[in-house]
């Protein structure tokens, strides 16, 4: 057995990246301090080019540290079917040309489908970071791509115990299976030691527990008229009591401008354009309660235990419900859940099991070891796969800032 491991990892779309970044960082780690007998790691990074505004992409490579993209496949917009099938068409002869050991697919967006399918045909095996996470709801194509890339993929890597039993119940065999934590916190806990939040929102003119965040994204807020309608009536209403910052999703602005211009829009409401990784950390860190769709906001707020309402009907996040701050809402109860909401504590919740900021180096330790690479390989990242407790890993406090 040759002792070089070849990998290439895939990014997509901006939740993507901050999962990429910290297994860049872990492979890099592992090439500087690897012991004789320890394998040479070596990675192609592509871009698929699925976000490629620069305030959707471009910021987030740069706020992240992470290299430029190897490869870069400019597959931009597109209905679910062109962009996923413009996806393989253009991967397809990169990933047979390079021929990796494996394939590093993240979360659940269009390119990861994509890349998984071609990865499957040419017999080039597929690790699944932040596999088996379920909403259950079949309506949701992230849900579809789930579904999907964890029965094709070798390696299913997963950040919760409701992962573990999902998979379980599709009938999963076990040793296909690797609990490494939540991969997201990596990211967020890299950040938080080389920036002051409190100056990020500052220069927005906030003042720490006394502004609501808001993004909304998902075709079943923004694409249909009169549930955007009632959202923004809504917020409207709060805004008179409320300072609300909304930075504007691109799909997000392009669905308001069909919709009818509510009458004596409030200063409160600032509607930006979209902001960094970690301006929107800071946003969540410090804000009073936040309104979201996104599956990492609700990560980062339960981290950061700031009340969180997620404006979906479920979520394949449920320890943020059972462990942390957020909980499910709809347009219709959003009046009554916000000033539910608003009248609790301004931090609630716990941060769950193995949000830790080491599980990069899990991840690549299980990827290692799928390699037939042995224990012998066990990084300092590795002695903390069973630490459930916050306390006990080596992060910046929330609190702390």
């Amino acid at each position: 057995m040759m002792n070089r491991l070849n990998l290439m990892l895939v990014a997509g779309a901006r939740p993507n990246f901050m999962k990429i970044a910290p297994l860049v960082r872990a492979i890099e780690q592992h090439n500087t301090n690897r012991r004789n007998g320890d394998p040479q790691i070596d990675y192609k990074l592509v871009h698929t080019g699925q976000h490629y505004d620069p305030r959707m992409s471009t910021i987030f490579f740069q706020e992240l540290g992470m290299p430029a993209p190897h490869i870069n496949l400019g597959v931009g917009s597109g209905s679910h079917a062109v962009q996923t099938a413009t996806v393989m068409t253009r991967f397809e002869p990169m990933l047979e040309s390079a021929r990796p050991d494996w394939l590093v697919v993240v979360g659940d967006v269009n390119s990861t489908l994509a890349c998984t399918l071609v990865a499957a045909k040419l017999g080039v095996r597929v690790a699944h970071v932040e596999a088996g996470l379920r909403s259950f709801d079949r309506s949701m194509p992230e849900e579809i791509n789930r579904l999907a890339t964890d029965a094709l993929a070798d390696l299913l890597l997963t950040p919760s115990e409701d992962a573990d039993r999902n998979l379980a119940a599709e009938g999963v065999d076990g040793a296909r299976i690797r609990r490494v934590g939540n991969i997201m916190i990596d990211s967020l806990n890299a950040q938080l030691q080389s920036i002051d939040t409190l100056e990020l929102i500052a220069r927005r003119d906030l003042v720490p527990g006394e502004y609501i965040y808001v993004t909304l994204h998902r075709p079943a807020n923004v694409d249909q008229p009169d549930t955007l309608q009632l959202v923004m009536g809504r917020l409207t209403e709060l805004a008179r009591k409320w300072t609300i910052i909304f930075p504007v999703h691109p799909r997000t602005r392009s669905r308001l401008a069909d919709c009818e211009p509510v009458q004596s829009v409030p200063s409160g409401l600032r509607v930006v354009e979209p902001v960094g990784y970690r301006e929107s950390l800071a946003f969540v860190r410090h804000a009073r309660c936040v309104l979201t769709d996104s599956g990492g906001l609700q990560e980062e707020s339960t981290f950061f235990r700031t009340p969180c309402l997620t404006l979906r009907p479920n979520t394949e996040r449920p320890v943020t419900l059972t462990c942390g701050s957020n909980r499910l809402t709809t347009p219709e109860d959003l009046e009554h859940d916000l000033a539910d909401v608003l009248a609790r504590p301004a931090r609630f919740g716990e941060i769950p099991p193995l949000w830790d900021g080491h599980t990069a180096g899990r991840t690549l330790q299980a990827i290692l070891e799928a390699s037939g690479f042995g224990s012998k390989h066990v990084t300092e990242d590795r002695l903390l796969q069973h630490s459930s407790r916050p306390e006990e890993a080596q992060l910046l406090s929330p609190s702390a800032v």
